[in-house]
């Protein structure tokens, strides 16, 4: 069965996708627990990142800074921080969340933004890839 990011991928159900390549694809988190909360995930399902071969696993993380790097441009923040649990969705995928502090990484907060404000700030991060 199909994860729900293969679904993604296949443009089965919709996203606010920022960006695409043959090998990756990044989108805003629909829950997410900042502004700009980002995935990047692997366009091959694969449940668990120390499952990729090494040459995709370099990959994934050279992709991602290209997406960190417009979000930082996008959402004021410190940086951009780094996660990558592995247990909500049986396929890799990487968060990139704008943070200040370390309680900014806390996956109990949620941020509600409206549709509205979630195409807005695709809009500005895509104008900043």
């Amino acid at each position: 069965m199909s994860s729900i990011f293969t679904k993604i991928i296949n443009k089965e159900i919709p996203a606010y996708i920022i960006d695409e390549d043959d090998d990756f694809i990044a989108f805003l988190d629909i829950n997410p627990i900042q502004k700009g909360h980002t995935l990047v995930v692997p366009k091959k399902e694969i449940d668990y990142i120390f499952d990729l071969d090494d040459n995709y696993l370099s990959k994934i993380l050279i992709y991602s800074k290209k997406i960190a790097n417009a979000l930082k441009k996008t959402v004021s923040c410190n940086r951009i921080g780094i996660s990558v649990i592995g247990l909500e969705v049986p396929h890799t995928h990487v968060h990139l969340i704008p943070i200040n502090s370390i309680e900014d990484m806390d996956f109990k907060n949620k941020v509600d933004l409206s549709k509205e404000e979630m195409i807005e700030l695709l809009n500005n991060i895509k104008c900043n890839l």
